[in-house]
């Protein structure tokens, strides 16, 4: 039985002005996941203790809450894993969600912008009705197997560094679950779907950081499903964003060189529009101080051949893989 101590977050609106910490020591048995250590002291230490639970079984996502910075189901988690070397365990509400008490966080945020994504199936009016149900095929299925699995937890959001600073930015869930449906067959609206995606908020504000499928309890990786819809809306000609000329510019850049123009990509990716240039220009002079924006002479590296006939593969789809399924 290691000794430890959870550092647990407390905080109650209608008596505290600010949030705190307490601790609480005791052996942890063994077996014990997060959620048990939790149960004991509400159940022995101090019953005002708020946190959420319910299937105990990593089924219905309640319980996700982030242990020593990182979301988890502390239901799956066991204790003695998120041990750190000073015998504590931190134990905070999720992130990017108002806090309502302790541990319970407002998910309404989540909800919203899941809403926003429409998440269901649009029939395709120019179809005739099928007397029984519309068929999707196993190969078909397997496209977005993965995102059926989630369970609106909501650990990757609370994680999502770009949502951290960006509030509109709909969310690695929101987005996963609209893949889910834009890459049904049975769906008829997939342009529409794509077209309200591909601007502020949406797939090009992801910043890759990993973060959402580091902390998905399940296997849904909504990164990779955010960059299969960015694949999806380039393939449906929705290439005139910053976001997806940011893409395309990078790989046509690195395909001519063989390295990438750091002095041409945001005048390819912004356009010539002087005030957006100016809002970036911090970011440049930081570029420069870091030496990504040389004043030399921009250069081809040796055999670049080698790359532009990779390049020239990849855009003729030579090896490609199904619509949607890149990631």
């Amino acid at each position: 039985m290691p000794e430890m101590t959870l550092r647990i977050h407390r905080f109650n609106p209608e008596l505290d002005e600010k949030p705190y910490y307490q601790n609480f020591p005791f052996d942890v048995p063994d077996g014990f996941t997060v959620l048990d250590c939790l149960n004991h002291v509400k159940g022995y230490l101090d019953d005002t203790l708020a946190y959420r639970m319910s299937c105990r079984s990593a089924i219905c996502g309640s319980c996700s809450m982030r242990g020593n910075g990182h979301a988890k189901l502390v239901c799956k988690t066991q204790a003695v894993d998120v041990l750190r070397e000073d015998g504590v365990i931190q134990i905070d509400p999720m992130g990017n969600m108002p806090v309502i008490k302790d541990l319970v966080v407002d998910m309404k945020p989540f909800w919203d912008k899941m809403y926003a994504v429409r998440p269901y199936l649009i029939p395709n009016n120019e179809e005739p009705v099928p007397e029984k149900e519309r068929i999707q095929s196993p190969k078909d299925f397997h496209r977005y197997e993965d995102q059926t699995t989630c369970i609106m937890c909501g650990a990757c959001v609370s994680d999502c560094t770009s949502l951290e600073h960006d509030e509109h930015f709909l969310g690695p869930a929101a987005l996963a679950k609209a893949y889910r449906f834009a890459a049904d067959t049975r769906d008829g609206d997939q342009a529409e779907r794509l077209k309200e995606l591909v601007g502020h908020g949406g797939i090009w504000d992801c910043v890759r950081c990993m973060e959402c499928v580091q902390v998905c309890p399940k296997t849904v990786a909504p990164m990779n499903a955010i960059m299969n819809l960015r694949h999806m809306a380039l393939e449906a000609g929705m290439d005139d964003t910053v976001g997806a000329r940011h893409v395309t510019s990078f790989t046509d850049l690195i395909g001519r060189s063989g390295v990438l123009d750091e002095r041409m990509l945001p005048l390819r990716s912004i356009g010539f529009n002087p005030m957006k240039l100016i809002d970036i220009a911090p970011v440049g002079i930081v570029a420069g101080l870091r030496g990504k924006m040389s004043p030399k002479p921009h250069h081809h590296i040796d055999n670049v051949q080698d790359i532009r006939r990779i390049h020239k593969e990849l855009e003729d789809g030579e090896g490609d893989t199904m619509p949607g399924d890149r990631t």
